[in-house]
């Protein structure tokens, strides 16, 4: 399985520090190993239950979120230089685990994908930040799990937080409420 999630996820291997990339990595296979899905499936299913005949796949969006991230924080570190301090590797394992618990919220019904109860009463956020809590991620990275999406609104978020959040909905508004004129 291991093989199979670094294929899916090859921005993995951008984490520098050994023990993260190795803790980000066992995240991906117990969720899969714990999920209604496999990898092959997560390069089909739609990123969001939310839209209507979503042509946009999972790791489609989620290689999207991980890829805008970096190179936001490439450009605020070139442009403020030493003014702004961000965490790479930080930044890159949340970024790659803020969805990490949609494979635990999901279950298939008449051979339809949706969310399950358990997934409806806990989001996301909350079963990625157990997840990552399993395997001995940093507080720092379960923050940005758990504030990268409106369940982050009310509280204070991380500089790499911001960057992850700002990503994640710029990868996911236009294909929800982008007006064409």
């Amino acid at each position: 399985m291991r093989e199979k999630v670094k294929k899916i996820w090859p921005e993995i291997d951008w984490i520098q520090d050994e023990e993260l990339r190795e803790k980000t990595l066992d995240c991906w296979v117990y969720a899969i190993e714990n999920s209604v899905l496999s990898p092959e499936d997560l390069e089909k299913i739609p990123f969001s239950l939310l839209i209507d005949n979503c042509n946009v796949t999972f790791m489609n969006h989620k290689r999207t979120a991980v890829q805008l991230s970096v190179e936001m924080a490439k450009i605020m570190k070139n442009n403020f230089g030493d003014e702004i301090e961000i965490n790479m590797d930080l930044l890159i394992s949340g970024a790659i685990l803020i969805d990490v618990g949609k494979l635990i919220e999901y279950e298939i019904v008449d051979g339809k994908l949706t969310t399950s109860r358990a997934g409806a009463l806990v989001r996301h956020p909350f079963s990625g930040i157990a997840i990552a809590d399993r395997f001995g991620l940093p507080a720092d990275v379960q923050h940005i799990i758990g504030t990268h999406s409106k369940e982050g609104d009310l509280g204070k978020r991380t500089v790499e937080s911001i960057i992850v959040h700002h990503a994640d909905f710029v990868s996911f508004d236009p294909f929800r409420s982008a007006v064409r004129l």
